[in-house]
């Protein structure tokens, strides 16, 4: 059985094998997720949320450690979480597009009083 891995806000999906980390499959599809470990579960900087109902292989001994109690907020490390079906998962901005996208909601909001 082949899996499929949405990569959120952007939309991208991909086809995966089975056992494929988040972190390979967005890779392939071009999805940045920021890591400087190179994978190794190291600098916890690939931190994604995995949407309720997504089907994942059960989570390592070593990822529940690096995680701390944060596996329950659905919060996985794209660099050790590996799909075992369909997933759907959210990828954080950057700080930069997240402070833009911010800025641009409240000036929204403000220019939405004016009138």
């Amino acid at each position: 059985m082949n899996g499929e891995i949405t990569f959120w806000p952007s939309g991208r999906s991909i086809k995966v094998k089975p056992g494929t980390t988040l972190l390979d499959a967005a890779r392939r599809a071009n999805v940045p997720i920021k890591t400087r470990c190179g994978g190794k579960a190291a600098c916890f900087m690939c931190k994604v949320t995995v949407r309720p109902g997504s089907e994942l292989q059960p989570i390592s001994d070593n990822e529940r450690r690096k995680l701390a109690g944060m596996d329950g907020s659905h919060i996985r490390l794209a660099c050790q979480a590996r799909a075992a079906g369909k997933v759907d998962v959210e990828v954080p901005l950057d700080p930069l597009r997240a402070a833009v996208a911010r800025q641009l909601a409240r000036q929204a909001e403000e220019d939405g009083n004016l009138w």
